[in-house]
């Protein structure tokens, strides 16, 4: 069984906080490897001052919807200030880590870069450095695994906050792991302490860490949605649901004017590994077609290991698009500076021009050089062997 950052802090690496008035910034979700959550964990550590906890996107208890802005807080259980990292401001100021002698961050990653939680890991380390305190990061297991790695790279004129670090779409690294990265890159005069996991290896995929599966968020429902929502996520960028308000977030896609069986029989005949897709039908309660009868197909695994969720994504898009050339569409929205929001997602506009022209194999074509190269420039920052 795996034992995560958390469970060896409190252990040998229990030094790094011994003494010290430490700030949180870390979720009720976040727990040990019996399930007791960390803010009660590090609470409960008569050795150390826990006093400012800091809530990510969906706020310290993790209930807030995606997007919804989370308000200052004082939180009940804790008794302890609960300061949101996505209200007016994604990072921690100044003047809430001035009395700190560390602040500790203990989030959970799912493997894709969309996933704003590392973002928030590049505000904690960009702000720890100019306090000069050290930045403690507990590590936890990338669910999805550590050595498939998949996309391009970042373009850095799309940089967001569903994009901060110049790493591929599936990245195959840990929260621990990220944070040498920004470092290295980023700020390498700051002080980063990985609290690594014992007994984890790169080719752990969440079924095999030996724990149940938590979810982070409230629409990171099961290890098949992780899996899946490297590819599916980039519906966000679409006039088609991905499931958001339904009990199967990134696993149910449709449209109310979509017949399921279609696409489901189209995207079947492209022989995608790993995965098969099914017909069904849904009412989201929240979100894009609230309301409305969907129907749409349910992305189900069959072979964990096969599976390339990005090509599987982009092969369920083109379903769409080939079906429905009159109505489906890459979403117009955008973030102010004229960047669309599934170019933001994809990290560049290459994805969405390569769909448009029917050019994906290109993309394709491209990405193993990249993550070769990409594999080589990370090896430093790497803290698990396969």
């Amino acid at each position: 069984m795996v034992e995560f950052g958390i469970d060896q802090l409190l252990g040998p690496y229990h030094y790094l906080i011994q003494h010290r008035r430490i700030g949180l910034i870390s979720t009720y979700p976040m727990t040990d490897g019996q399930l007791r959550p960390v803010v009660d964990r590090l609470q409960n550590d008569s050795d150390t001052n826990l006093v400012r906890l800091f809530g990510p996107e969906h706020g310290v208890l993790n209930a807030a919807r995606e997007g919804e802005h989370v308000p200052f807080m004082k939180d009940t259980h804790s008794g302890l200030p609960a300061i949101s990292l996505y209200g007016d401001s994604k990072a921690p100021s100044i003047d809430t880590m001035s009395d700190l002698d560390a602040l500790v961050i203990d989030l959970q990653d799912i493997g894709s870069r969309y996933y704003t939680n590392p973002s928030t890991l590049y505000y904690a380390v960009e702000v720890a450095t100019a306090v000069r305190i050290p930045l403690v990061v507990l590590d936890r297991p990338n669910p999805i695994g550590g050595t498939q790695r998949e996309g391009h790279l970042l373009d850095p004129a799309f940089r967001s906050f569903v994009g901060m670090l110049p790493i591929p779409i599936r990245h195959g690294l840990t929260f621990g792991e990220e944070a040498k990265l920004i470092q290295g890159v980023f700020f390498p005069d700051s002080q980063v302490e990985v609290v690594p996991m014992k007994g984890w290896s790169r080719g752990m995929l969440w079924p095999e860490v030996g724990l149940p599966f938590v979810s982070a968020s409230p629409n990171t429902t099961t290890f098949e949605m992780a899996l899946l929502y490297p590819g599916t996520c980039l519906f966000e960028g679409t006039n088609v649901s991905l499931g958001r308000g339904t009990t199967h977030p990134f696993e149910w896609i449709g449209a109310p004017w979509s017949d399921g069986h279609r696409v489901a029989n189209w995207f079947n005949q492209q022989n995608v590994a790993g995965v098969i897709a099914r017909p069904v039908y849904f009412t989201p309660w929240n979100s894009i077609y609230t309301g409305d009868l969907v129907s749409g197909v349910q992305i189900h695994i069959t072979d964990p290991h096969r599976v390339h969720a990005l090509k599987t994504g982009v092969t369920l898009i083109m379903a769409f698009q080939t079906l429905y050339p009159n109505i489906f569409r890459i979403g117009s929205q955008d973030d102010g500076a004229h960047r669309l929001f599934f170019d933001l997602l994809a990290g560049g506009s290459i994805l969405r021009e390569a769909i448009e022209s029917n050019a994906v194999e290109q993309y394709f074509d491209a990405e193993p050089s990249i993550i070769h190269q990409f594999d080589q420039d990370v090896t430093p920052y790497l803290l698990y062997t396969e």
